[in-house]
């Protein structure tokens, strides 16, 4: 077991001084993730929201007006243009002043009263699909909903259904997204962080007398992960700090087991980025390499879209991302409270990630220097 991580205190005794003197290292670990979670945690919201609505009322009846009280009551549609012609109706829309566009017809109150049909025209841009699955949905419930003041007198219903959401009542987008941006941010910081730092010491030469040494694979390994992992656990207990603090993301379950699960992640990134390493000849190749992990992770990795509606094929490609299973336990510890009998197999398999990439990258690494 010594032989294997020989040299192992060593390299990691010269990473830890590397690190501490180099100063954009420890902007680029510490600061510019933080930087970016304040960037996309504020941006990123789902929650579609005064939505700029064009109106064109030709009824201009207390009926009418009532209709777009509602509309105006659901948060989701900003009544903040009026037009005097279908033209300038469409107009609006197509220009991109309004989003949504109203039409009730000269007609709609009379209709009311005499117990037919009323039709009202909601014309929505298609060309974001979020706010026009949101506008068409809230549109169909104001319809109903005056519909049903209108035909049931005392407004009581046979069937009422009570829908209760949990873990996120509020059903705020930062509940979701940030514990999921952890992931990502910590699986980029990571990877580039090692990845280029054995990449530049081989354009130095310094690489080639460390091989010189009577260093192990392992060890060298292994010594290097060691640092580079103990700074991306201190960004990790700032930006958790952070997301409980500013964004207000409740931790409903164990801290200690979120911080002890999170380590299989930190190892097996490590491990892709030593892999990278051994495979990138410059730092430029390095940096391409491990930036082609992004975007599967963040697409991928159910952060953004649901697993279980992908192809088959990518079904399966979700299941070799890392952040996936870490996604899962970050969600599940912060959101829903769960426990280790819950979360146990997400770290199981990303503990086995790790260990395999490490194997991976001293193969290769050995496999290099004797080339």
């Amino acid at each position: 077991m010594n032989r294997l991580f020989y040299g192992l205190v060593p390299i990691c005794r010269k990473e830890i001084l590397h690190i501490v003197r180099d100063r954009g290292t420890l902007f680029f670990a510490l600061l510019l993730p933080i930087l970016q979670l304040f960037l996309f945690g504020f941006a990123i919201d789902t929650n579609i929201r005064q939505i700029p609505t064009a109106v064109f009322d030709e009824s201009r009846t207390q009926a009418s007006r009532d209709l777009l009280q509602r509309f105006a009551a659901s948060d989701v549609f900003k009544l903040n243009s009026y037009a005097t012609t279908r033209e300038e109706l469409y107009e609006a829309i197509r220009s991109g002043k309004a989003r949504v566009g109203i039409r009730i017809p000269y007609d709609y109150a009379r209709n009311l009263q005499q117990g037919t049909t009323a039709t009202v025209l909601v014309l929505v841009d298609g060309s974001d699909s979020n706010v026009a699955g949101q506008a068409v949905s809230t549109a169909t419930g104001v319809s109903l909903e005056e519909s049903i003041a209108r035909v049931v007198p005392n407004g009581k219903l046979p069937i009422e259904v009570r829908p209760s959401v949990l873990y996120n009542p509020a059903t705020r987008s930062a509940n979701f997204f940030v514990p999921g941006l952890i992931a990502i941010l910590l699986q980029v910081m990571t990877i580039l962080l090692i990845a280029l730092s054995l990449v530049r010491e081989r354009e130095r030469g310094t690489l080639d007398q460390l091989t010189m040494t009577p260093v192990a694979p392992l060890g060298l390994m292994v010594g290097k992960m060691i640092p580079y992992g103990a700074l991306a656990f201190l960004e990790l207990c700032a930006i958790l700090a952070i997301m409980r603090v500013i964004f207000q993301v409740p931790i409903h379950g164990s801290v200690l087991l979120l911080l002890a699960m999170s380590l299989p992640f930190l190892l097996t990134v490590l491990a892709l980025g030593l892999v990278i390493s051994t495979k990138a000849n410059t730092q430029a190749e390095a940096f391409q390499l491990a930036m082609g992990t992004v975007l599967p992770s963040v697409f991928l990795s159910g952060y953004i879209f649901l697993i279980d509606n992908m192809p088959a094929i990518f079904q399966v490609i979700s299941r070799v991302i890392p952040a996936t299973y870490y996604i899962n336990i970050l969600r599940g510890i912060i959101l829903r409270g769960a426990g280790l009998p819950e979360l146990w197999l997400n770290a199981a398999i990303l503990t086995a990630m790790g260990c395999a990439a490490i194997m991976l990258a001293a193969w290769q690494f050995v496999h290099k220097s004797s080339a």
